[in-house]
């Protein structure tokens, strides 16, 4: 886990124990102004639960003491909760409520992290993936392969609608599957609107609900990020980008090449390569175009490094945009 998520989640766990013992604190203040004896009934039983503690330390038959005292203790509760509902409230309304009753709101049973701290670990990834809105509708509970043509374009082996499958074939049943436990790195590449981009939504929510952290960038954006991280030491920043589980730069090639974007481009690559952590690249060029434009040490990095996937279609931008007026 990147350095300051499990703080950050401790956090969240403490302000909701806060919010619920100041909500408890509330409740109970509520019933002492209606029904003090209730609150009456609530204090003895603490403090009877309290005595029992020290009478068992101190007490040589334990077993005999611990019975007397729980009979005493079950007696009031009954009471008390047998009070509480004649006046129209739940016979759990003056205990502790709990977000999560197998952790009691502490995120670990025993050593074990609880279910609810993925849950909220993943919520933190989302927010810091910057997809959170975006894979609402871009997923694969509605990807849609009738955008793509059942024809063939040119001398492709397969039509547009045949090729996605194919893909998808093997991003659903192997990639997926095996992302724990496999280094691989996607290039997407292919003509504007074939795909790439939508993919990559589907499939960074997948991982996302996995609870790996996933990280989107532009390639542009990506190269704005890492001026940051270069002159304004962002830590951060650059933790992210270099230990998420999964990069993913799109439209990589629209970005200004300059010598900084360069060596910066080639060092981020290289140093997820060398630390087996996976990307998702996609472009708009063509595999002769990516040798021509990159430098030699990013293009082979991009075409040695990388399952190749190649995509190609009418733009389906174009086709979504016109269902959505239909």
């Amino acid at each position: 886990m990147i350095s300051g998520y499990q703080s950050e989640i401790l956090k969240i766990y403490d302000k909701i124990r806060e919010i619920e013992a100041k909500n408890l604190k509330m409740r109970k203040q509520e019933i002492l102004n209606k029904h003090p004896g209730i609150i009456d009934l609530d204090n003895t039983i603490q403090k009877l639960s309290l005595k029992m503690s020290l009478e068992i330390i101190k007490s040589e038959d334990s077993d005999e003491t611990i019975k007397a005292f729980k009979e005493k203790i079950t007696d009031l509760r009954v009471k008390k909760y047998e009070m509480l509902v004649e006046n129209g409230y739940d016979q759990e309304y003056l205990n502790l409520h709990y977000r999560c009753n197998k952790c009691k709101d502490t995120g670990f049973i025993g050593a074990n992290k609880c279910s609810c701290y993925k849950d909220k670990l993943i919520r933190l990834y989302y927010k810091d993936s910057e997809l959170e809105s975006t894979i609402k509708f871009n997923n694969f509970n509605n990807f849609d392969l009738s955008l793509f043509s059942n024809h063939k374009l040119g001398d492709e082996k397969f039509s547009p609608r045949k090729n996605m499958e194919n893909i998808l074939e093997y991003i659903l049943k192997d990639y997926l599957p095996n992302f724990s436990s496999d280094s691989t790195n996607l290039l997407f590449y292919g003509n504007p609107g074939s795909g790439k981009t939508y993919l990559s939504y589907c499939l960074a929510k997948a991982i996302l609900d996995k609870g790996y952290l996933v990280i989107y960038k532009t390639s542009d954006e990506l190269i704005k990020n890492l001026r940051d991280i270069r002159f304004n030491n962002d830590y951060n920043l650059e933790s992210l980008i270099l230990n998420c589980d999964l990069l993913i730069i799109d439209d990589l090639g629209a970005e200004h090449l300059n010598d900084f974007s360069i060596t910066e481009l080639f060092n981020i690559i290289n140093k997820r390569i060398l630390t087996k952590k996976k990307m998702l690249v996609s472009t708009n060029f063509s595999l002769p175009k990516i040798t021509k434009h990159f430098s030699e040490r990013i293009a082979s990095r991009l075409l040695g490094d990388f399952k190749l996937c190649k995509f190609y279609s009418e733009d389906i931008r174009i086709k979504k945009n016109l269902q959505k007026n239909k």
